[in-house]
């Protein structure tokens, strides 16, 4: 909501404050403001200018010599390129030197031979946005009204001289939608009386509703629906005055009846709609919810197909509006438009967010009715409305209002107390200032004692409960004013919880292996909320999704990853390494709500080290990210029987290079860990990647090891090597459990350091070589006791993998 404080002093006297103070108060205050400023801010040397004489360029098919008085004693020439730049017209003048938009400087130049003095300028040029523009002036130089003063500034012209408060107005502060709902606040703020001008209407006392419309309404989905008629009308431009109004206020004029419903949309927060009375096919208007399959062009030029829960205004049987949300083509008002229907109404929100999200089609009108208006002031728009039709299109009011629907509006009754707001807010605040706050609201307040029944008028709609009011004395007192205080009573130390200790030592530990934490969307699409299943899982789909890339709740994490990485490898970042810790959402098909899990995953591509003059450069690859998962199980604790098992199962990652992870001999899928497949990674645009992820919940819940400090030994440690000559189907792990188990108490580590696959074995196999390495911290070892132990160990490798000792 876009604000003008000149507007604004009309209700409230604001001219005294310094706009920014203002904003900042509002900010302190009401809602958020998101900028204040003047669109005249930067710009110097642009005035009015009359051309006097307009010919063609003679060397040129589109540009046209001017001679344009700026009010200076001479005339000054400018080269104009604008198809509709003609004689005896005030248009914008940039002189030479001057600054326009974007800070471009204006110089004195040559186009095509002739010398141009300055520019003629569109609206565009000096700061307007492209959607307030008129429509007329969109590709040319915008005209002046006759009466501009060549010479002079043109900001006060077009109301670039007034501050605009860029309002952000919540869901909640629906009466801030509107230019009297912001003047009561600010009123409120400053304590300063707010008024509004009384609204008239003449209307012709030959001319009666009853001969023109009728209205049959369904109550449920339309509890205030009226219709006026003003005959007569002449569709024309609206008045300087209030283009300015609405181009301010982000609104491109149209013409004047089309205008003055967004004036009040503005001015009210009253949505209203225009319909030219002789394109109806009758004189009964049915508000109704949609037939399925029924459609209706809405005046944006697209045909829609309505659901069985949109709401429709018709003409006895077509659809000639969508309510609430953007009115039909067919009866749309133009320039032969002479009775106009005007239409004020209360649509159910529900219905009306419905609609509009699912056919993305999010006006002015619909985010109101979602957010509610004021019930009291329908009719006075309504009234307001017809009146400035009539005045500004020189039309007759129809004497009567059609009624399809109508509501007994009444103030909302709420029980507080004086020690209750004190209370809860620790101020000490006598009932004489807490009710002047109430006043200052527009609150009618009966005081017996302390307590307080508040009377909360309708122009507040979201007040209804004690608490509310205990916010509205807060922000009008001043969150700045409210004591501070150190809470009291017995304090209970926090702490983490197991699983949270779990998650803050994961990202520990990600981190110090060099991975950067990611977050990723929690909504994604079906397809990709489908790969990299830990488990068999429903997706969980919205049923109205922001977009169609945020449309299901996701049941992975890599994906995410894969999503990061692919932008970090559009803008040339090649080597890349993240990791994330979140939940994910695991549908079972029965339950409404999924299932939530908290997973860990990590991806990386390109680079572990870069080359430099002591180092040769190191891609990922497989091990590199299997390290870092072995090292995460085993920080964490999960130190025993944690197997790496081949796997050919995961349709996005590669069938060689996957492995699934297990806890307790296969008993426990924890997760996996691979590299991503290549046809997916060509679709991703990205390279070689590796990815892991793992159910973090299972692994929370799994028996840790205690990690215990053993000293150094003092006694010499034994090492023995050992090559075996097994099948090429064999798996290091396998060999490895194998020694670990049969190795005796003192054997203390296992290491593979060489694999050998060549002309010098027999096809079909390879060799390992490993190191055992033998100690006692209590006495030294004999070769007595590790021999007995090595010959073990060479014997049930023969007698599990028929291993051949080298």
């Amino acid at each position: 909501m876009k604000v003008s404080t000149k507007w604004l002093n009309e209700y409230v006297q604001v001219d005294d404050l310094n706009a920014k103070d203002l904003a900042e108060k509002i900010e302190r205050t009401s809602v958020e403001v998101d900028s204040t400023y003047r669109l005249e801010e930067g710009l110097k040397k642009i005035v009015v200018g009359h051309t006097v004489k307009v010919v063609d360029h003679p060397d040129s098919d589109h540009l046209h010599i001017c001679q344009v008085d700026v009010g200076a004693e001479d005339l000054i020439q400018i080269v104009c390129g604008a198809p509709n730049i003609a004689a005896n017209m005030n248009v914008i003048v940039a002189l030479s030197g001057a600054r326009i938009a974007g800070n471009y400087k204006i110089k004195r130049s040559k186009m095509r031979g002739e010398v141009s003095e300055g520019m003629i300028c569109s609206l565009q040029e000096i700061g307007f946005e492209e959607k307030v523009v008129p429509k007329a002036y969109a590709d040319g130089i915008y005209v002046l009204p006759q009466d501009a003063v060549p010479g002079e500034d043109v900001y006060k012209y077009l109301g670039m001289d007034e501050d605009i408060i860029e309002v952000d107005v919540t869901p909640n502060r629906g009466d801030m939608l509107s230019m009297r709902g912001v003047a009561r606040d600010v009123a409120a703020m400053y304590n300063r009386e707010v008024k509004f001008p009384e609204t008239k209407v003449e209307e012709s006392n030959s001319l009666k509703i009853e001969d023109y419309v009728q209205a049959n309404v369904d109550e449920e989905i339309a509890p205030i629906y009226q219709l006026r008629v003003i005959d007569k009308v002449k569709v024309k431009p609206s008045p300087m005055w209030l283009q300015k109004r609405l181009w301010n206020a982000g609104i491109r004029p149209t013409n004047n009846v089309v205008d003055i419903t967004n004036y009040i949309l503005l001015d009210f927060g009253q949505p209203l709609h225009s319909f030219d009375y002789k394109k109806l096919n009758s004189k009964n208007i049915v508000v109704r919810l949609a037939n399925a399959g029924e459609k209706i062009t809405t005046l944006d030029g697209v045909q829609r197909e309505l659901q069985s829960e949109d709401i429709v205004i018709t003409d006895g049987n077509a659809p000639v509006a969508l309510a609430g949300i953007m009115g039909g083509q067919s009866t749309e008002v133009d320039g032969q438009t002479q009775t106009v229907l005007l239409e004020s109404a209360v649509f159910e929100p529900i219905h009306i967010r419905k609609t509009s999200r699912r056919e993305n089609l999010h006006s002015d009108a619909s985010m109101r009715f979602e957010r509610g208006i004021n019930r009291q002031t329908i009719t006075e728009a309504l009234n307001k409305a017809a009146a400035m039709i009539a005045e500004l299109g020189e039309g007759n009011v129809v004497s009567g209002i059609a009624t399809g629907s109508k509501y007994d509006v009444q103030n909302t009754k709420i029980q507080t107390s004086v020690n209750h707001i004190n209370k809860v807010l620790g101020t000490d605040l006598s009932d004489v200032e807490i009710i002047e706050i109430f006043h200052r609201l527009g609150f009618d307040v009966q005081n017996n004692n302390g307590e307080l029944m508040v009377e909360v008028p309708p122009f507040r709609w979201d007040i209804s409960i004690e608490a509310d009011l205990v916010e509205e004395v807060a922000r009008i007192y001043g969150f700045d004013n409210i004591p501070t205080s150190l809470p009291y009573g017995a304090t209970t130390p926090g702490h983490y919880t197991k699983a949270q200790k779990i998650e803050r030592q994961t990202r520990e530990i990600l981190e110090a292996s060099g991975l950067s934490q990611a977050v990723s969307y929690g909504l994604t699409t079906e397809q990709k909320a489908k790969r990299f299943l830990l488990a068999d899982a429903v997706p969980t789909k919205l049923d109205f999704p922001m977009s169609s890339d945020r449309t299901t709740a996701r049941m992975n994490i890599i994906s995410g990853l894969l999503d990061d990485i692919a932008y970090n490898k559009a803008r040339k970042v090649n080597d890349v390494a993240l990791y994330e810790v979140g939940k994910v959402f695991l549908g079972d098909g029965k339950e409404i709500r999924p299932h939530e899990v908290t997973h860990v995953a990590g991806a990386m591509m390109g680079l572990t080290n870069e080359s430099a003059w002591n180092t040769a450069k190191q891609p990922v690859d497989f091990y590199t990210i299997k390290g870092i998962v072995e090292n995460l199980l085993n920080k964490l604790g999960v130190t025993t029987d944690v197997l790496y098992v081949a796997s050919q199962t995961h349709d996005d990652m590669h069938p060689g290079r996957t492995a699934d992870i297990y806890v307790g001999d296969q008993d426990q899928y924890i997760g996996f860990v691979g590299e991503v497949h290549p046809m997916l990674s060509k679709e991703l645009g990205i390279d070689r990647t590796y990815v892991f992820e793992l159910d973090l919940q299972k692994i929370t819940d799994l028996p840790k090891e205690q990690a215990v400090y053993t000293p150094v030994s003092k006694f010499p440690e034994i090492k023995r090597d050992i090559a075996l000559l097994v099948d090429k189907k064999v798996e290091n792990a396998e060999i490895v459990k194998t020694i670990s188990v049969n190795g005796g108490a003192n054997l203390k580590d296992v290491k593979l350091f060489d694999l050998y696959q060549g002309d010098k074995i027999d096809l079909g196999f390879k060799s390992l070589a490993y190191t055992l390495t033998y100690s006692n911290s209590q006495r030294t070892l004999t070769d007595e006791e590790v021999n007995q132990s090595f010959d073990k160990i060479v014997s049930k490798l023969n007698e599990q993998f028929d291993a051949k000792v080298r």
